[in-house]
């Protein structure tokens, strides 16, 4: 089963308003990221990691020619690399969480990311003391009505000074 690694901004105060924020990171090998590194690496917004991508291949393929290498061993080589990157792409990722801030809120292990996030924010809830949740109702009691005394409810608000606002005549008042 794939491990995944669940991140979360550090500004962030941990709490269900903030939850679409959190990102999950599989481990494992990226075969995408083996095959489209370029492409991969830039969709994932890995910017550096690119740069250093890029930076790497040219110096190595340059220097594999000044050795008077053939394109076959050449061609072997970027293979290799791209094999690396490949199995180090989750790495990659989580460093790059790492560098803008991010810290990393749980481990799961699930067979999918739909499974790995019911998981977590099932564990996560758990753990998290909601405190004057102004979000959930309370589905068990029964509605409220206008004659309970003391509640803010039970009164209407008050009429406006000059009357009713619009088009409407006061009640009670002649047509």
């Amino acid at each position: 089963m794939p491990v995944y690694t669940v991140h979360a901004p550090v500004g962030s105060n941990a709490d269900l308003a903030t939850t679409d924020k959190i990102s999950f990171v599989r481990d494992g090998f990226h075969f995408w990221a083996v095959v489209f590194s370029v492409i991969w690496l830039a969709w994932h917004r890995l910017w550096l990691a690119l740069l250093g991508w890029i930076l790497l291949i040219v110096a190595v393929d340059a220097g594999l020619a000044s050795l008077g290498l053939g394109r076959g061993t050449i061609l072997m080589v970027d293979v290799v690399l791209a094999l690396l990157l490949g199995f180090e792409a989750a790495s990659l990722k989580r460093w790059t969480l790492s560098r803008r801030k991010w810290r990393q809120l749980d481990i799961v292990v699930a067979d999918d990311e739909e499974t790995a996030e019911r998981r977590f924010f099932d564990r996560w809830t758990s753990r998290q003391r909601l405190v004057n949740d102004q979000w959930s109702v309370d589905r068990g009691a029964p509605p409220p009505t206008r004659n309970i005394p003391g509640q803010p409810f039970s009164k209407p608000p008050p009429l406006p000074q000059g009357g009713i606002i619009g088009l409407f005549p006061e009640p009670g008042g002649s047509r």
